[in-house]
């Protein structure tokens, strides 16, 4: 007979207690603790050792007897996901998507299903191709969005289900090529006495899903919910459990989205794909760089055009800058798109190497698109920006700024200056200004005249204008 008991367990981490506790002792959330049965199997232990021995035991093979050979992605059309993935889905794979509420998960996991349905080779031969689970949505609401997005085909399946043995009996009946789940919060074990989204209950829906998917089974995307601090619900362990993790990036009101991947078992972590929503769903942008500077004014101050580079994608945007007088003891201090730790130094360098009298002006910086920078090379540009509103004086709009600052006021070298040259030619600018250590090696016929700077105050000279009258 299987033995049970009650446990209090933090809904954060997954930390157990015999007894509840206002604190979790391990990552320290407040009320996160909530009693759930445990169910634990009796088995028989081993003479030897007296640990218990599971039913099959796998043995050890060496290492150079293990076939190496490449696994042959699945790539579901969109060029974006599929460069996020790393390539393409690679064959039972777990993927784990997550964002705001109404970010466009379910409609882009919609259309990749569908294009998987509509291309396969499973597809050619009447079998099912993808299959759609939902356990927030009617079949018939599933339905209305699919049509919406121009999305329907007989070979996509769609299901409404809750239960985790339910759904990996229509997997195994239907054999698809890709399934999502839509949540991995809705689903539920009736074998475990706790409420569905509890950590015990994740934890056990998506290990059944992973075994399925690991012993020769379809890739599966389970889409999870977000807290209001931004992270996904559930325990942290999910996020271990899977192969791979993608989080959707952007405002609602905003038409631009980001897929960023922040784990990959099977490709690069620094890819970024952007979609923009539209009324038949979400459509790929082929040029990014473009898109992101479309609004640009280039006759105000504090505008400057940052080059950086997201995984091998070089990408422009649009750092934009006010400085205001604050009639508050403390100025405000404002990053959107941007390290707000990182801003508070640029601020630091800029009034201690520059003289810039920062520390009674509001401060607000903002990465034009919703786009968010992660490496330190748009420095430049977030200085020069902030300067150049603080002194009212327009950053020429013909140059592009590359390079890290730092502490000493100093420009720093960046990677791959090369690619991100060309695309800011591709684009129309005529200067870069960039650490004079990133100019001995470049070629010539980059089509951009190279303007070298040792220090931002070297920068500042070559990039702001004369103040307009």
């Amino acid at each position: 007979m299987p033995k049970s008991n009650t446990r209090f367990v933090c809904q954060s981490c997954g930390y157990d207690s015999p007894r509840w506790l206002g604190r979790c002792p391990e990552c320290g959330e407040w009320n996160s603790f909530i009693e759930e049965l445990i169910v634990r199997e009796k088995a028989a232990p081993s003479a030897k050792t007296g640990v218990s021995l599971p039913s099959s035991i796998s043995a050890p093979v060496p290492i150079t007897e293990v076939t190496a050979q490449a696994e042959r992605r699945l790539t579901c059309g969109i060029g974006e996901l599929d460069r996020v993935l790393g390539g393409g889905i690679v064959p039972g794979a777990l993927v784990l998507v997550g964002g705001d509420p109404g970010i466009g998960k379910s409609t882009l996991l919609t259309q990749a299903a569908h294009r998987i349905a509509a291309r396969t080779p499973e597809a050619e031969s009447g079998a099912l191709s993808a299959l759609y689970v939902s356990g927030e949505e009617s079949v018939q609401q599933i339905r209305l969005r699919s049509q919406r997005l121009g999305a329907l085909s007989e070979r996509l399946l769609v299901v409404n289900e809750t239960e985790i043995g339910a759904i990996l009996h229509h997997i195994e009946a239907a054999n698809p090529a890709l399934v999502v789940v839509d949540s991995i919060q809705t689903t539920y074990d009736p074998a475990l006495d706790s409420a569905p989204g509890t950590v015990s209950q994740i934890r056990s829906c998506a290990h059944a899903l992973a075994r399925l998917a690991k012993t020769g089974g379809p890739p599966i995307f389970l889409i999870g919910h977000v807290t209001k601090e931004g992270s996904l619900a559930g325990p942290r362990v999910l996020e271990h459990m899977v192969d791979t993790v993608l989080y959707f990036e952007g405002e609602r009101q905003q038409a631009y989205r980001i897929l960023r991947a922040v784990k990959n078992r099977f490709g690069s972590t620094d890819e970024i794909g952007l979609f923009e929503m539209r009324e038949e769903g979400l459509t790929e942008v082929e040029n990014p760089s473009a898109a992101l500077l479309a609004e640009r004014t280039v006759e105000a101050s504090g505008s400057a055009v940052a080059a950086t580079l997201e995984g091998t994608r070089p990408l422009l945007v649009e750092i934009q800058a006010l400085v205001a007088r604050s009639f508050l003891a403390n100025p405000r201090r404002s990053a959107t798109g941007i390290d707000l730790t990182r801003l508070h130094m640029l601020l630091a360098v800029l009034e201690k190497r520059l003289g810039l009298k920062l520390a009674e002006q509001d401060v607000f910086v903002n990465v034009a698109g919703g786009v968010r920078i992660l490496e330190p090379a748009a420095d430049l540009a977030v200085t020069m920006a902030v300067a150049s509103n603080f002194r009212e004086q327009p950053v020429d709009p013909t140059a592009i700024l590359i390079g890290e600052v730092g502490l000493g006021g100093e420009v720093r070298a960046v990677s791959q200056v090369e690619k991100r040259l060309r695309e800011a030619a591709r684009l129309g600018f005529k200067r870069a200004i960039l650490s004079r250590h990133n100019t001995s090696r470049l070629p010539k016929g980059l089509g951009v005249e190279i303007v070298a700077a040792g220090s931002v105050l070297d920068a500042m000279r070559a990039a702001l204008l004369p103040a307009r009258d």
